[in-house]
């Protein structure tokens, strides 16, 4: 099964453009560090920034004073869609507690309108939602984790003083206690 995320994940980023792009400016003002997208997708209230790897980068390497659940996930990957409401919950229940979900779509850069922008949608995800669309998957899989396979689902949290990664899917108790010891 995890072959079939790697193979599917590498066709992922074969079928991505191969541009460059040359993010200069800042996001907004909170996210000064944040590289400006490469795309915004927008749909009536709804809009997903589109990075590639550099533009992505900072969101991975803050050092305020917030914990940071990033997901690395895929409208496609069965596995990946069971563990969104538990990210959700994650989102809803400790926002007040200086932790921030952010999820990470590796979704076909031509499923954005037809598959994600829909699924975001259908589902009212609350949370961040960023693309990721950058084939130069050897340069920047390594900096995410050096042992990660490129397989998802895969979640990194992080803050100032700690920071694990994990390439597996969660249930909701497991991520709690998780985002309970980032916490203490």
């Amino acid at each position: 099964m995890k072959r079939l995320y790697i193979f599917a994940f590498f066709v992922f980023l074969i079928s991505c453009k191969t541009e460059d792009s040359k993010p200069e400016k800042a996001e907004n003002k909170e996210d000064v560090s944040l590289l400006e997208p490469k795309e915004v997708l927008a749909e009536d209230s709804l809009s997903v920034a589109v990075y590639n790897f550099d533009g992505l980068e900072p969101l991975l390497n803050k050092k305020d004073d917030k914990t940071y659940i990033i997901n690395f996930w895929a409208t496609w990957c069965k596995p990946c869609i069971k563990e969104l409401p538990y990210f959700e919950k994650i989102n809803a229940e400790y926002k007040n507690k200086k932790v921030e979900v952010i999820l990470v779509s590796m979704d076909f850069p031509k499923m954005y309108k037809s598959h994600l922008i829909p699924f975001i949608e259908k589902r009212g995800l609350q949370s961040r939602v960023v693309a990721l669309d950058d084939p130069k998957q050897n340069t920047w899989i390594p900096k995410v984790n050096e042992d990660w396979s490129g397989a998802i689902p895969a979640t990194l949290i992080y803050n100032k003083d700690k920071r694990e990664f994990y390439e597996r899917s969660f249930e909701y108790e497991e991520l709690e206690n998780t985002v309970q010891q980032f916490l203490k």
